[in-house]
């Protein structure tokens, strides 16, 4: 028997394949034609992008975000994201030897021990393999006092299909929760849009 929506834990497409392949290829371009500059642009508010920042992005797909960010003026920005099609768009998007692009997983971030001022994983926690694992790696990255944001897309309990790639309310506590008990700090939920979206966001601190 299936479980209750309210069960759903905030990685529910743990099991989700990766973007292979061609369909990696076309799916890396519908993520650069959607509304990803919009949740970039709402990541870079609600993180307080500044000149002088360092930004780990885990599961960048494109770069719309990374690029967002580097508009803004941070000093680096590393995108992270297992599909090879989607660092290679990355890198073709993005012209600025400031961008680093890296295949990597949440669970094993390829960047050292307070490397970043700012991470962010946009549209791709209900993705992590491991959460707690996840969350663990987050906070070895950021440096003290460094932000890490997370945006999702607000779904109905019970969606199916790719209405379900997201959370409802129960899942973004659930994070926060977490968040608290991985040992970040001023952890906040917030509903938010980005363009015609309709977004949660957890804010919180290292």
């Amino acid at each position: 028997m299936d479980a209750p929506p309210a069960a759903l834990p905030p990685n529910h497409h743990a099991d989700h394949p990766q973007f292979t392949g061609l369909w990696g290829l076309g799916m890396g371009l519908v993520f650069l034609s959607s509304s990803r500059g919009a949740i970039g642009e709402l990541a870079c508010k609600e993180a307080g992008i500044r000149k002088g920042d360092r930004l780990v992005d885990i599961g960048c797909g494109p770069g719309a975000a990374v690029r967002r960010a580097l508009r803004r003026g941070v000093d680096s920005a590393l995108g992270i994201d297992p599909a090879p099609w989607m660092l290679r768009l990355g890198r073709l998007f993005t012209r600025d030897p400031r961008a680093v692009w890296a295949e990597g997983f949440a669970e094993q971030l390829p960047a050292g021990d307070g490397a970043a001022t700012v991470a962010w994983s946009l549209s791709t926690v209900h993705h992590w393999h491991d959460l707690e694992v996840g969350l663990r790696e987050v906070h070895r990255v950021l440096a003290p006092g460094g932000r890490f944001v997370v945006l999702e897309a607000q779904v109905e309990p019970g969606a199916v299909g790719i209405e379900s790639h997201g959370w409802y309310e129960a899942q973004a506590q659930s994070f926060v929760a977490a968040c608290e008990a991985a040992g970040f700090g001023g952890v906040e939920l917030h509903a938010r849009r980005a363009g015609k979206a309709e977004m949660w966001a957890v804010k919180a601190v290292r």
